[in-house]
């Protein structure tokens, strides 16, 4: 458990440095001369870049471990704030935000992996996982108002510098600190011939063989959920930035993601939902995303604020339930091409959104967008459970 105490500590900073960002690209980018459509392409390759790097850390972290693509991950990321202090061109941004993309699709599926290894059973791996998003979370909270404030005070040119510096020492730390899961389990769950995609899952023993287990299949359905998600949150990342066209409203914007970030913190902190099924979470959870970005759409005479507090607490729902989920269709074995392919429904979904964005905000409400996908992920998803052998299981209490 000391691995898991250390990848948490790297975790936040890892994550309160990339989340300070937030805010602060679409000004800089802004400031560069960038036009908002040039925004929404910008934020889609970032994402749609990270569609190589999860595959090959899908394969990589099965065969050689986490731990050194989460020092590497790290190490060029801050290397490439450093670079991004200095440019003078949104095109310059535009390609470096494409190479980050494609360096940082290594640290999500590498950092699972990892946690999912070292747990003894599943009730520990679900603790894990709430774990990851508490921490996650913790660090968003701040991060953006922090971001911000830092450009406010000191510009962007030394805010990325100390920015990248704090990635790239972070990177030295955890390559001293970090160990890696039991050589056993490792081997087991890079060598297994199964196919670990496409088909029914079938249910397995809670408590032992998580590193024994061969892979089960997993049905795609499922993926849709991620994809709807970052989707949605690709278009909040969009639209809220652009409200800032001052530095003032800029440290509004940052205060405002710090809201989302607490409403997920209310969440993750009702510890009594990790005993509840994973499934359930998942599905009700996407509904009440759904619900809330539908109000935005409509203008519903609620406080922004307010509905960004709901958005945050239903990702702080969904996100561990759908981590816990996978792991249970899984069978116990290769964490890391799981988590790969999760993290590629997410960058699908995180390219996706900005891109719809930024082309039709003039002639629909992109929260609108964001709706409709969540509500097709959400109406789709109960297909899982009835394609799934024995898959009424997931509609039980799980303890």
């Amino acid at each position: 458990m000391k691995t898991a105490v250390w990848l948490y500590l790297f975790l936040f900073v890892a994550f309160f440095d990339l989340h300070a960002q937030y805010p602060i690209l679409t000004p800089f980018a802004i400031s560069l001369g960038a036009a908002p459509s040039f925004i929404g392409l910008m934020m889609g390759i970032y994402s749609i870049t990270h569609l190589p790097g999860n595959l090959i850390a899908g394969f990589g972290v099965d065969r050689f471990g986490s731990r050194l693509f989460i020092v590497l991950s790290l190490a060029a990321a801050g290397i490439i704030l450093v670079i991004q202090a200095g440019i003078t061109n949104p095109w310059q941004l535009l390609v470096l935000r494409s190479i980050s993309g494609f360096v940082l699709a290594f640290l999500s599926p590498a950092c699972m992996s990892l946690l999912a290894r070292i747990a003894q059973n599943q009730v520990q791996q679900r603790k894990l996982m709430a774990g990851n998003g508490l921490v996650h979370t913790l660090a968003s909270v701040v991060s953006p108002a922090a971001g911000a404030y830092m450009v406010a005070q000191i510009g962007f040119t030394t805010a990325f510098l100390i920015l990248g510096w704090v990635l790239i020492a972070t990177a030295a730390c955890a390559l001293f600190f970090i160990r890696e899961a039991p050589r056993k389990a490792l081997a087991e769950a890079g060598d297994s011939d199964a196919d670990g995609f496409g088909a029914p899952a079938g249910e397995r023993n809670d408590d032992v063989g998580l590193h024994e287990g061969t892979a089960k299949s997993i049905p795609w359905l499922v993926f849709l959920v991620p994809i709807a998600m970052s989707c949605a949150q690709g278009i909040l990342s969009f639209e809220l930035p652009l409200m800032a066209k001052t530095q003032a409203a800029m440290m509004t914007t940052g205060l405002l993601f710090s809201v989302v970030s607490l409403g997920a913190l209310f969440t993750l902190s009702l510890l009594f939902l990790n005993r509840m099924s994973p499934y359930l979470r998942t599905l009700w959870g996407a509904f009440m995303l759904a619900i809330t970005y539908f109000a935005i759409a409509a203008e519903v005479p609620a406080p922004f604020y307010v509905l960004l507090f709901v958005i945050g607490m239903a990702k702080g729902i969904i996100f561990p339930a759908l981590s816990s989920l996978l792991i249970e269709l899984s069978g116990g074995a290769r964490y890391g091409r799981t988590f790969s392919v999760l993290s590629i429904a997410f960058s699908i979904g995180s390219f996706m959104g900005p891109m719809l964005a930024g082309q039709l905000r003039d002639y629909v409400s992109p929260y609108y967008i964001a709706f409709l996908a969540l509500m097709l992920a959400v109406s789709i998803l109960p297909f899982h459970a009835i394609r799934t052998a024995g898959g009424s299981a997931h509609f039980s209490k799980t303890g």
